[in-house]
């Protein structure tokens, strides 16, 4: 008696080892195509904890910043922070720059992404030589139209007319590169990245740059692509998928946007040539490191994040499109800048706890993000 039900014990207990290991390995399975793919990486690796994100102007990096902000801050890692809102912007970055750094130059720093004129040997010293450098390209056409609403209150040749269509008309008149802040209106991103704005299209100087900034970048994003790029970033920085989850930040209400006619496009794009230089080659780069990557995986993961993405807004937003204006007292926005008007996120009233926490987190301005840190590490 005891025999035969000690057998049926031991069959049982086999068949229910089974059923859990079955269940253990479905559960892989489903983690690693939904869940980031985890338990799929063709090579295995260990998340980066030195970041560099050169933060250029008016090409999506505020979402990027963003993204930096919270993953650094769940994981407790050091930032590099500047003393207000930029790293001396437009100086060629120091790493004297970074609040403290000075008083202890031995601190080890994790991430530095806020705003900075690009130096290589100066972020070096704050993040180290192991650092994953990385940064954002938007199209120049784009970034120009951008930048004459949200600069034109403190960049004089902006001020002197009342549209983009007049600006570029009037190039010849209004320009003067001594003028205060004139780098906003001449090849912004050039100037970015360190270079000089006013150096010419043509030359040694041109090839010269481009090819150190490739031996100097790991990784250059497209703001037009920008989902593409997350998925490319993260398997550079080997993180989650969950951590490349990100809402659109500082953009703009669509009253506050305007288009050229083609004979000044070209007109513009003529002047913007180095930038135009700099977006085609890294564009060049990027699909290539696409095709690397896997066109159908990049797909499938791209269509990861769309589906997380999704998940995060039925939770948090009343709304996934960003509002111009609310009077409701969850609406989170960061502040006008210019004749640029910035929407925000409202979300949802009946948030509690750690998921109140985590929504805020996901549309909170740099700025007031910026305070928290600067709280958080004294």
């Amino acid at each position: 008696m005891f025999s035969r039900c000690k057998g049926r014990t031991g069959k049982m207990f086999l068949m229910l080892a089974v059923a859990s290991c079955l269940t253990f390995v479905a559960s892989l399975v489903y983690l690693s195509t939904v869940n980031g793919y985890r338990f799929s990486r063709e090579v295995p690796c260990t998340p980066r904890k030195h970041v560099a994100f050169m933060k250029i102007h008016k090409t999506g990096s505020s979402t990027v910043l963003n993204l930096l902000y919270r993953y650094g801050d769940a994981k407790n890692l050091t930032f590099a922070l500047p003393p207000d809102d930029h790293l001396g912007y437009p100086n060629l970055f120091r790493a004297t720059f970074v609040k403290d750094f000075a008083k202890n130059p031995g601190k080890e720093y994790n991430i530095i992404c806020n705003h900075m004129r690009f130096n290589l040997p100066e972020v070096k010293k704050v993040t180290g030589d192991d650092s994953f450098i990385f940064t954002i390209l938007r199209n120049p056409d784009s970034v120009a139209e951008s930048a004459f609403p949200y600069f034109h209150s403190v960049a004089p040749v902006f001020g002197a007319v009342k549209t983009l269509t007049e600006f570029v008309r009037k190039l010849d008149k209004v320009f003067n590169p001594k003028t205060l802040n004139s780098f906003y209106a001449h090849n912004l991103l050039w100037f970015d990245l360190g270079g000089d704005a006013e150096a010419g299209a043509e030359g040694p100087h041109v090839d010269q740059t481009l090819k150190k900034l490739d031996s100097t970048f790991h990784l250059v994003l497209l703001a037009e692509y920008f989902d593409q790029s997350l998925v490319l970033l993260r398997e550079a920085l080997c993180w989650d998928m969950e951590d490349m989850v990100s809402f659109q930040l500082n953009a703009r209400d669509p009253s506050t946007r305007s288009s050229l006619p083609p004979d000044l496009l070209s007109t513009l794009q003529r002047w913007n040539a180095l930038d135009w230089h700099l977006y085609r080659h890294f564009n060049t780069s990027f699909w290539q490191r696409v095709e690397q990557y896997g066109v159908d995986r990049m797909e499938r993961d791209v269509k990861h994040i769309h589906h997380l993405r999704q998940k995060i807004q039925d939770i948090c937003l009343q709304s996934s499109t960003p509002e111009a204006k609310s009077k409701s007292s969850s609406y989170i926005k960061s502040p006008d800048n210019g004749w640029a008007k910035i929407s925000g996120y409202i979300l949802k009233g009946n948030l509690t706890g750690q998921t109140k926490e985590m929504c805020t987190r996901m549309v909170l301005p740099e700025g007031k993000y910026l305070k928290r840190l600067m709280s958080k590490q004294g």
